[in-house]
């Protein structure tokens, strides 16, 4: 071999150890620096995934979730992010679908490498993507109601919606004040009505309220004048629809049509002003348990949730120019129970941060007051929940 080629194969060598083994004064490397476990970050983000329903049939419920997250994130980057790293969202839209909410959950996962996933919007697409995060180990805070996403639980599955079982509590509980004991329940074939369905009759019993009959529609269903037309012969008390859309508004219409003149109570997924509104004068009277953020301003000043919930209407609705939801406000719960544990934690590792949802007391969000737990990974109670009821187009505090 030639001297000449020696000295270039030498300069090649020396180049190549330069750059394994030095560093610019002043320089780091995210993936050298960050804690054995911790999720990979990009120019010292904390990655953060995000599935929302933001088109398909679900969409009333993705589009305030994403204009949500977004919000709250560039307000909390403004601000200097979480322990000096800011947040990067990453949205992905599941066309309300749970085989899409999937395979997005794999790419966040495999391939963004996020420290968390908020979402998805529905509880069936909760429940598809539910094992494969705990199996990854990747936290996932479902914006989903469904009682089976948090029970059993699942070490890094928590959910932020107030609890199925206890919005059936509060309705039945109502219903015993007012001397009903005989109801008809209908709930749609889909993941958030068939959970809902299920609690509804296991805890009948417990306030001497007999279900005379249960039925269950197809989540698309443009007339239900039938299932109502079953009910109405079985002579029953009151009416209770655990569904989303469409069927909310057509279940008032329905029953006034064929003169089906007793008490409706829907689940808390009626939180949403939109549905009052398109369900006209036949919403009137309608009953539901629901989060604080749609009477807001008649809360009691110093009531602990009174000041978030106002500062958050004000900021969404000033910025979106439509009436803030109960669902907009789960994937703002998320954020700050997430980024409260990443401060808590003091940094960015899976398990610490997860260890550290568990351990988390007394957060203020606007679904209620968090307190969870290694058993509670909801973090609510019935406490969480107002009865409203529907007047004229708005939604106010029911009376007994």
């Amino acid at each position: 071999m030639n001297r000449r080629l020696v000295a270039l194969l030498g300069l090649v060598a020396c180049f190549a150890l330069c750059l394994t083994g030095c560093k610019e004064p002043g320089s780091s490397s995210s993936s050298a620096s960050a804690p054995a476990g911790a999720k990979p970050t990009e120019g010292g983000s904390i990655k953060v995934g995000a599935i929302f329903a933001i088109s398909g049939p679900a969409s009333f419920l993705g589009i305030p979730e994403e204009r949500t997250a977004t919000m709250l994130v560039d307000k909390m980057n403004a601000a200097g992010g979480v322990n000096g790293h800011k947040i990067q969202l990453i949205v992905k839209d599941s066309g309300s679908k749970p085989e899409n909410a999937l395979s997005l959950a794999k790419q966040l996962i495999d391939e963004e490498k996020v420290l968390a996933i908020i979402g998805p919007s529905t509880s069936g697409e909760t429940l598809a993507i539910k094992n494969l995060c705990q199996e990854a180990k990747t936290i996932l805070i479902s914006c989903a109601a469904a009682e089976t996403i948090a029970k059993p639980v699942a070490s890094y599955v928590f959910k932020v919606a107030p609890q199925d079982s206890d919005a059936a509590r509060l309705i039945y509980k109502t219903m015993k004040a007012k001397g009903i004991s005989k109801i008809g329940a209908i709930a749609s074939n889909d993941g958030f009505g068939m959970a809902g369905k299920a609690q509804l009759e296991k805890l009948a019993g417990d306030f001497d309220i007999t279900v005379v009959i249960s039925e269950a529609y197809d989540k698309q269903e443009t007339d239900l004048t039938n299932v109502l037309t079953k009910l109405k012969g079985q002579q029953v008390q009151a009416v209770v629809n655990w569904s989303i859309v469409p069927a909310q508004s057509l279940v008032a219409k329905n029953m006034k049509q064929i003169g089906f003149d007793v008490p409706l109570y829907q689940s808390h997924g009626f939180g949403n002003i939109k549905y009052a509104q398109a369900g006209g004068e036949a919403v009137n009277g309608t009953l539901l348990p629901c989060g604080r953020i749609l009477v807001a301003d008649v809360l009691p000043a110093d009531h602990p949730q009174k000041a978030l919930l106002m500062a958050y209407k004000t900021d969404y609705e000033g910025k979106f120019k439509e009436d803030v939801s109960t669902f907009g406000g789960h994937p703002y719960d998320a954020l700050l129970i997430l980024t409260e544990a990443i401060k808590k934690a003091g940094s960015t590792d899976g398990e610490k941060v997860r260890d550290a949802i568990e351990s988390l007391k007394g957060i203020v969000g606007t679904a209620g007051i968090f307190n969870f737990s290694a058993e509670d990974h909801s973090g609510l109670t019935i406490d969480a929940f107002e009865m409203l009821t529907v007047k004229d187009g708005k939604f106010a505090l029911a009376t007994n």
